[in-house]
């Protein structure tokens, strides 16, 4: 059996900031699943450095900053030599794909998709364009093409959603050995003690504001949902959280509707915990929500669309409600805060869904051995995927010659 060496490089779109979105923690998961195999792990990225980014060194992983378009990124990864190569969405893998492949052609190429980002922005445009999405719509969609070839020429891609899985193989017939479901996860406790009802008060809705399906939420909650709910609850109040407040986010801020901009949150599990309901009425988006996973974690019942439940709960009952219907979420959000029977059945439910979907010890097992067949077994996997070997080959030219001109054109 070919010797591999212990290092894992990931390419990150940003650096991991796991306190302002579910993708930061998710990345602090996957460091944490290959460093538990033994590999050494890299994290590089062509960003700035953020002011809330996590100090890489606290968690023993190395620090690297990269360049876009520069041949210098060949000269590191030769020195460097990774086993394993992970690409923190399709847009690195278009960036660095093909000089990872050319210059450590033995390295295993891993995609974390994160979400599928075709779904996420050909729901927005039907939206905008004020009619219902059709799953054919993916197939017009711009950057499905782009997201769709870097699947094919990864050796595996990372997917959050089993909802997502079931659209790459009927809709876009990608090979099931291609994918992976891996999605968030947690240390499941026998026993937890959440903040009793009683002790709670306000609802809450948190999630960064750079994200438009959040932006989103945000506006239809204070423009639709929160005076249907002040109607019934005239004292009532919504504490709205997230990273990166603007103006126009702070703009939103009605103190005397009960509707307050609270921005960054030093602690989400605090806000949430403490909070009685959380409120979510996503109206497009995909993968997993990670206010929703956390509210679960924290004893908190939610409301929320069918796109925010998406893939969240795998047909088990809701931690609360689910409406599409603006009325009928307001109507529900109401009867989740005021009844205490029915809010303690909703925490009741969240919790068996953490259990049966999100446990670590079954998630992580079935990762590790996937990826210790993959690298054992590359050559013969890549073989069994031409479509795969055919993007690769022209992606590999077309690109490079592209990166190696503006390259070039910068020098000057």
């Amino acid at each position: 059996m070919e010797k591999v060496n212990k290092i894992v490089l990931i390419i990150g779109s940003v650096w991991p900031e796991p306190n302002s979105s579910a993708a930061g923690y998710r990345m602090l998961h996957l460091i944490s699943c290959f460093q538990e195999k033994g590999y050494h792990v890299i994290f590089s990225s062509p960003a700035m450095d953020s002011d809330f980014m996590v100090s890489l060194k606290e968690y023993n992983v190395e620090k690297q900053n990269i360049k876009l378009n520069c041949s210098s990124f060949d000269e590191y990864i030769l020195v460097i030599n990774p086993a394993i190569v992970l690409f923190d969405r399709f847009m690195m893998e278009e960036q660095f794909g093909w000089r990872v492949a050319e210059n450590c052609p033995k390295a295993v190429r891993i995609l974390d998709t994160e979400d599928l980002h075709c779904l996420r922005l050909a729901r927005q445009k039907a939206f905008k364009e004020r009619r219902l999405f059709e799953i054919e719509d993916l197939l017009e969609e711009e950057v499905a093409k782009r997201e769709i070839a870097s699947i094919l020429r990864s050796d595996l891609s990372l997917m959050i959603s089993k909802f997502e899985i079931e659209i790459l193989k009927s809709l876009f017939k990608i090979d099931d050995k291609l994918l992976f479901y891996l999605p968030f996860v947690l240390n499941i406790k026998d026993e937890v003690n959440f903040i009793p009802f009683e002790r709670r008060k306000d609802y809450v809705f948190i999630g960064n504001f750079l994200h438009e399906p959040n932006w989103n939420a945000v506006q239809y909650l204070k423009e639709t949902v929160w005076p249907l709910i002040r109607q019934k609850q005239p004292n009532a109040e919504l504490h709205v959280y997230g990273a990166y407040l603007s103006q126009k986010v702070l703009q939103l801020h009605q103190p005397k509707q009960g509707f307050l901009i609270k921005g960054r949150a030093d602690s989400a599990e605090k806000v949430i915990s403490e909070a009685r309901v959380l409120l979510a009425p996503l109206r497009f988006g995909a993968g997993l929500k990670g206010k929703l996973f956390e509210s679960m974690q924290y004893g908190t019942p939610t409301v929320t669309s069918s796109i925010g439940a998406e893939a969240m709960h795998d047909k088990l009952p809701w931690n609360g409600f689910v409406a599409d219907i603006e009325e009928d979420f307001a109507r529900k959000a109401v009867e989740l805060y005021n009844d205490e029977k029915i809010w303690l059945q909703a925490q009741r439910n969240g919790v068996a869904i953490l259990k049966s979907c999100f446990d670590r010890d079954t998630v992580e097992t079935k990762f590790k051995v996937a990826v210790s067949f993959l690298i054992e077994n590359r050559e013969k996997h890549r073989k069994s995927n031409f479509y795969g070997i055919l993007l690769q080959h022209h992606s590999l030219n077309s690109t490079k010659y592209m990166s190696r001109w503006i390259e070039e054109k910068n020098k000057k």
